[in-house]
């Protein structure tokens, strides 16, 4: 985790970071595939605990550029999770009904309850990047929010809400090829929108969005993980390497059952 852990107070510049990746992790891709699938194994056991015991929350919050490969992430790294303790919720365009209240709202309302794993793809972080980079809002109203995401997240956390936010870190060039190949792959189109291709012209700004919204938001605890992206397989493990630690240090148990079972057989 400390490889890619964001210190909280940091200032962060996405240009010092290798969308590669380093060989300080893995740098063989087949060693990284059979981590890869230890590392699930492990993350399934874990989360049997976490839900038999319902004690701890875990929120993973994923964020990237498009083409960043979040549907990909939950894909490879959540596969096999028991699917009663396990909710993956994608944050669309809000509704007439979500613009009727608070930025929150819908957000806070989809947090885990006891023993539940949740992930977003996309959060509410896209009504401080997306909203600011568009002009989608005053400046005046998307600043306030990166103080209200402070304090929120701190609720959780201090509710019992272990939260990680990863953003998956993609170069421009490997974005073109990704963006590219859903354009020419029929079975993809349907991932395709033109806002991808106005939103590409906008890297830059989107750059320093994400820039600033991590350098003010990494907390110690919410802390946020810049995971390179451009190597697939390397995002993966990166990722579940991530996850597993956390809900290592959870010190999950299986409880103890409610009943004496002592002499009891099944007729």
């Amino acid at each position: 985790m400390k490889i890619f852990r964001v210190k909280p107070g940091s200032r962060v510049r996405l240009n010092d970071y290798d969308p590669e990746g380093g060989s300080e992790m893995v740098d063989v891709k087949d060693e990284g595939l059979r981590q890869l699938e230890l590392m699930k194994a492990d993350i399934r056991n874990l989360q049997q605990k976490l839900y038999a015991e319902r004690k701890h929350r875990l929120l993973v919050i994923l964020q990237g550029l498009d083409g960043s490969g979040k549907d990909g992430t939950v894909r490879n790294v959540f596969t096999g999770i028991d699917p009663h303790g396990l909710r993956v919720v994608s944050f669309k365009a809000p509704t007439a009904e979500e613009l009727d209240h608070d930025f929150l709202w819908r957000v806070h309302r989809e947090v885990p309850g006891k023993g539940d794993v949740v992930v977003f793809n996309r959060s509410h972080y896209e009504d401080v990047v997306a909203v600011g980079v568009k002009g989608l809002a005053p400046e005046a109203v998307w600043k306030r929010r990166f103080e209200h995401i402070v304090n929120f997240e701190r609720l959780l956390a201090e509710e019992g809400t272990t939260i990680v936010k990863i953003f998956l870190h993609v170069s421009r060039e490997e974005q073109g090829r990704r963006l590219q190949a859903r354009l020419e792959n029929p079975d993809k189109h349907w991932k395709f929108h033109p806002d991808d291709i106005a939103d590409r012209k906008l890297w830059p700004e989107f750059t320093a969005a994400y820039e600033e919204v991590i350098s003010r938001t990494s907390t110690e605890w919410a802390p946020w993980f810049i995971v390179p992206a451009n190597r697939k397989w390397y995002r993966n493990v990166a990722v579940a390497g991530i996850v597993r630690e956390v809900l290592g240090r959870l010190e999950l148990k299986f409880p103890p059952p409610a009943w004496d079972l002592n002499g009891l057989r099944i007729p």
